[in-house]
């Protein structure tokens, strides 16, 4: 059976919105190679309206001689959440109908590696809430932006997280993984 993992690329003050807009001065050789051995242990992506339209509009356009990231992500199945598309057309990818948090649950067994998610704040929080996200990775930037969306807004409530590993990468960035813990109620 396979995990559910989140990754963000985060501001210290936790804004997630817009990485391309301020990670690039941090992104250094460690990185990229957590980002690539996370995508290796990938059989399958879950992502939100937005990131897939983002993902869309740019991973099918890539030569995968020059981006070797492009071929696992457009050769890899992409499962859509979203309530306002009608249709996906992007090869592999089909739209999450029903229960989102549980049609993602159901999606373990039909892998044996991670599912992983990349950005798409908004269905995190829900798989959050639902108790179905098994991992997040977030790559904590020495940034505070002041503005932005943020992964943990209102309605993630009490969430408690321990913490499984940590790495100070060379350029301040800090690589944490987190699984959510059940709450005493």
């Amino acid at each position: 059976m396979s995990r559910i993992t989140a990754s963000f690329l985060m501001s210290l003050d936790g804004v997630v919105e817009a990485p391309q807009d301020w990670n690039g001065q941090y992104f250094d050789e460690r990185m990229g190679a957590i980002i690539g051995e996370s995508i290796a242990a990938t059989d399958a992506f879950v992502m939100g309206r937005r990131t897939y339209e983002e993902w869309a509009a740019f991973w099918p356009h890539q030569d995968s001689a020059s981006n070797p990231m492009a071929a696992a992500i457009n050769g890899l199945p992409k499962h859509v959440a979203s309530t306002t598309l009608e249709r996906v057309d992007w090869e592999g990818s089909t739209l999450i109908e029903g229960d989102v948090p549980q049609a993602v649950a159901a999606l373990r067994d039909r892998y044996e590696r991670d599912i992983s998610i990349s950005g798409s704040a908004t269905l995190v929080r829900s798989l959050l809430r639902a108790g179905v996200l098994d991992e997040l990775r977030v790559m904590i930037h020495p940034i505070a932006l002041g503005r932005g969306a943020r992964l943990f807004e209102e309605g993630i409530e009490n969430l408690g997280l321990e913490l499984v590993s940590s790495e100070a990468l060379g350029s301040g960035v800090l690589y944490a993984v987190y699984r959510p813990v059940a709450q005493a109620g």
